[in-house]
């Protein structure tokens, strides 16, 4: 003969030194359905301040395996954040309590006219760093953020399908593909078959992309490039937040999900640092990373010559931009220099611009310069970095990035 016994919510509590009254009551009846890993989940919300998430929470006996599927969904966005749910949390109310005081993220810091490399299509200039970025394509990886719908341009599928021209019917997709293929081609050719490496091709995907990229890639068999070649990462989303003191928002058609979003495109660091790729890609004597947006058909006249600038001048960093008028709804690429010496280069978005450079002392702002354009070029969002460094940085944070937040 078998006996059991059931332990008491009392002994529960106990056991676990849950002190019932700092809980949510909902959850403390709840408790005996759960396993530890969950009920640990569940003081990290509650010690979070997440206790509503629970208040409409029914007895044990009814919708039971609802409140074990919140849980399953608790733990999965807890384990594909960096640090966790407590850090998303914790970093969440920090950003949002300096937007609610206006806070700026570039006090102290003094902007200027970054230098570069003017490229013009075509002159002798830029074909000398085309043949110099050609034959360093064999030691370059290629990342595509692909992880959005058409949505916006009236089309239901994802972009990378959207035709890129129509008289051959070509997708982006296969546009892309192609133009990398021809570079390897053409460095092998002028490395006079030196290097016999394929270039790496990895495309950030997320739950809406991800299932018909690959439907898209193996109905084309992979647009003739080497299915070894292409890797999905698949970003996941994150909890969306319904208030300046970052609690979470619940999915209004029912009350045991929490309501998620697309992270944004930073998510492609920590995937290619959490894959192992980069350092496989390192490994393997690769040098360069060069990332990628899913609609610009014209960026692969510009890459050859931009990579042949990052490899002849040894930049670390290299972000291509385009001309733009001032005040533009475009971020300006802009060098800031702050009070302690530190430096950066980076994109300032075109609604902070215009006032750090008049609070900087240029009354004009964001103003066009003889040339007619502003002497801040636009971000388009294409980025080649030299792989170790890269590397290097990603590893001091565990492949996190600093986020900032767009309050709505």
């Amino acid at each position: 003969m078998v006996s059991a016994t059931v332990d008491s919510e009392a002994d529960i509590l106990s056991n676990l030194n849950i002190n019932a009254g700092d809980w949510p009551s909902n959850l403390v009846k709840n408790l005996c359905l759960l396993s530890q890993d969950q009920i640990e989940l569940g003081r990290m919300l509650v010690e979070m301040g997440q206790s509503h998430l629970f208040q409409q929470w029914t007895d044990p006996g009814v919708e039971d395996d609802k409140k074990k599927a919140f849980f399953a969904q608790v733990a999965k966005l807890n384990s594909s954040y960096p640090g966790g749910l407590a850090s998303y949390m914790k970093n969440a109310r920090e950003l949002l309590a300096d937007s609610k005081v206006g806070k700026s993220p570039y006090d102290g810091f003094t902007p200027s006219v970054p230098t570069g490399e003017v490229l013009s299509f075509g002159d002798d200039n830029f074909i000398k760093y085309e043949e110099a970025g050609v034959k360093e394509a064999q030691n370059a990886a290629f990342v595509l953020v692909a992880g959005g719908l058409g949505e916006r341009l009236g089309y239901n599928g994802i972009k990378v399908a959207l035709l890129a021209e129509a008289t051959t019917g070509t997708c982006f997709l296969q546009l892309y593909i192609e133009a990398i293929l021809a570079l390897q081609e053409g460095s092998r050719r002028l490395t006079q078959g030196t290097f016999q490496k394929d270039i790496p091709f990895v495309i950030m995907t997320s739950d809406d992309t991800h299932t018909r990229t690959l439907e898209v890639l193996e109905s084309n068999s992979y647009f003739g490039m080497k299915p070894t070649q292409v890797k999905l990462l698949k970003q996941e989303k994150v909890a969306c937040l319904d208030d300046n003191d970052a609690r979470l928002a619940l999915d209004p058609h029912n009350k045991y999900q929490i309501q998620t979003k697309p992270h944004g495109h930073g998510d492609v660091h920590s995937l290619l640092y959490s894959s192992g790729l980069l350092k496989v890609w390192f490994d393997a004597g690769l040098r360069w990373v060069l990332f990628f947006q899913d609609t610009n058909g014209l960026l692969f006249k510009a890459i050859p010559a931009s990579l042949g600038v990052s490899a002849t001048k040894q930049y670390q960093v290299n972000s291509l931009a385009v001309q733009r008028t001032a005040k533009e709804a475009m971020g300006g690429i802009t060098r800031l220099t702050h009070s302690d010496g530190r430096s950066m280069v980076i994109n300032v978005e075109y609604n902070q611009l215009d006032p750090l450079l008049r609070a900087a002392g240029h009354p004009d702002g964001d103003a066009n310069c003889e040339t007619g354009y502003s002497p801040f070029p636009g971000n388009i969002n294409q980025l080649i970095l030299e792989l170790g460094p890269y590397i290097e940085e990603l590893t001091k944070t565990g492949g996190a990035i600093k986020e900032f937040v767009n309050p709505k």
